[in-house]
């Protein structure tokens, strides 16, 4: 499928919510091109419906040549959730390109975590057990029935996600929650974040040994809204008043 400055928002960057995305930037004059591009397609048709090969030349579409920093062709770049997550320059052989796209696909952890229930959950952590979104999915469940233990041993296996760190926090403040943490944590249950993270950011200057762990809850929270998240955007600044 070709794509030009015109099509390229809704084929490219709004599928890639769906699945993902690879871009071949190419010109019908370069003959590496001409060399990579039977390969990508071949591999591409292989995982036909799990992800999709569109291609753009790069003398009919300036703009989006400048825009993405093309310097030398072929060009691939692959988008997942409307950004760039994994690219390559030059004519590959045909078991490199088949391992950057693989590479895109999710792994059989990811599929098993997609899934949501506690027996997937698990599984998925047999073959993961630092699988950030299993673990976070799993120790919801384990602390709704209040085997914080558990979700906490869950938890501690996963390290960079402040998904994970701010659930495994919030078991820990439980313990001893104060009235206003309580309240706040009510809010975030009920789905008004404003509400929550406005208890707790409130709450962080009158915290004292608690005041990291309530950092790490708020964080957790802000991750999840996104970061061009306008509620993000001022939390994030109310934060920073509250902690320095």
């Amino acid at each position: 499928m070709d794509v030009d400055e015109s099509t390229f928002q809704v084929a490219v960057i709004d599928r890639s919510h769906s699945h993902p995305v690879v871009v071949d930037f190419w010109a019908e004059w370069c003959g590496p091109c001409r060399q990579l591009g039977p390969t990508l397609e071949r591999e591409a048709a292989e995982r036909s419906g799990k992800l999709e090969l569109v291609k753009l030349d790069v003398d009919a579409n300036p703009a989006l040549s400048q825009a993405y920093g093309i310097q030398g062709i072929p060009a691939v770049k692959a988008f997942d959730k409307g950004r760039v997550v994994a690219e390559f320059v030059g004519a590959q052989p045909a078991a490199a390109v088949a391992r950057f796209l693989d590479s895109l696909l999710p792994s059989e952890a990811d599929e098993l975590a997609q899934k949501g229930d506690e027996d997937s959950l698990r599984a998925a952590l047999a073959l993961d057990a630092g699988h950030p979104d299993a673990a976070v999915r799993l120790a919801r469940i384990l602390r709704s029935r209040e085997q914080n233990g558990e979700a906490l041993e869950v938890l501690g296996k996963v390290h960079g996600s402040f998904a994970a760190d701010g659930l495994a926090a919030r078991i820990r403040l439980e313990q001893t929650a104060t009235p206003e943490l309580t309240t706040a944590f009510a809010a975030l249950d009920a789905g008004d974040r404003e509400r929550a993270l406005d208890g707790l950011i409130e709450a962080i200057p009158r915290a004292r040994s608690s005041r990291d762990e309530i950092r790490r809850v708020v964080v957790g929270i802000l991750d999840e809204l996104g970061i061009d998240h306008p509620l993000a955007s001022r939390s994030r600044t109310r934060l920073a008043s509250a902690l320095y």
